[in-house]
């Protein structure tokens, strides 16, 4: 028995042979390798995504907690920011002491990113109590306001005199940086 093949049909089945042959190549030499670098790529893709939502959910977290204390601490950090002013302090506070003498703020260095005011005081009072009311009102003040030890009290007939010296903390102002809300 004899097949009889026609030119044709010779040629076809050879570029038949020859395209099956190509595709097998390609598929084993280029298909097979980028396919299991695209799964180890893939896996890297979705580890990374995974610790990006994580890291986004701890931004949010930090944010929340974040407004949280600027809105708790707001009439702290607006203290901060608030400029000395001796005449406002002295009429202020004027009501705790029959006579508040302040003397010249003198400016301190720098001290951990603050500008530093010492503020020297004396004053009569009637009884430690008033002196009590004085610290409870500094600690609700426009200021931030460290009163300094000692605190010297020395009895002068009816009256108390009590000398002491405070240091006034301020912001130092950035005036290369843009201000933020």
């Amino acid at each position: 028995m004899k097949i009889k093949l026609s030119r044709q049909m010779i040629y076809l089945l050879s570029l038949s042979v020859i395209l099956f042959i190509v595709v097998l190549l390609f598929a084993f030499l280029i298909l097979v390798p980028e396919g299991k670098d695209y799964r180890v790529k893939k896996i890297e893709v979705n580890r990374q995504n995974l610790e990006f939502r994580q890291l986004e959910n701890y931004s949010y977290k930090i944010e929340e907690k974040f407004q949280t204390l600027k809105s708790d601490n707001r009439h702290i950090i607006t203290a901060f920011n608030t400029a000395f002013n001796l005449q406002r302090f002295e009429k202020k506070y004027k009501t705790f002491f029959n006579s508040l003498k302040l003397s010249k703020v003198l400016k301190v260095e720098n001290e951990n990113g603050f500008t530093t005011y010492e503020v020297n005081t004396t004053s009569l009072i009637n009884s430690p109590k008033s002196f009590y009311d004085f610290l409870d009102a500094i600690n609700k003040s426009d200021w931030i306001i460290a009163i300094n030890f000692p605190i010297n009290f020395k009895r002068d007939d009816k009256l108390i005199k009590s000398s002491f010296s405070m240091k006034v903390y301020n912001n130092i102002v950035d005036v290369n940086t843009t201000k933020s809300e």
